[in-house]
């Protein structure tokens, strides 16, 4: 199943500088997840943004949660 959401997901040099895309739009994911964070409704994105299917949102999730959990963290002495 997240194989068939992240597929949702484009990255395309000529398209918004390369940064990860909704397929199909110039909609970023980082956009899509702020939005998320700042408590805008899943139902607002898609009534503000009609090109966006709820598969989308949860494909930028699912984008995001891959990308931190391939993040190298190295722990600094305090």
């Amino acid at each position: 199943m997240e194989e068939q959401l992240l597929q949702r997901v484009s990255l395309n040099p000529e398209v918004m500088a390369g940064k990860p895309v909704i397929r199909g739009t110039r909609i970023p994911v980082e956009f899509i997840v702020r939005m998320l964070a700042q408590g805008i409704s899943e139902s607002e994105i898609l009534q503000e943004y009609p090109r966006l299917h709820p598969e989308d949102i949860r494909a930028a999730l699912a984008y995001a949660a891959r990308v931190l959990a391939s993040e190298d963290v190295f722990p600094v002495a305090a």
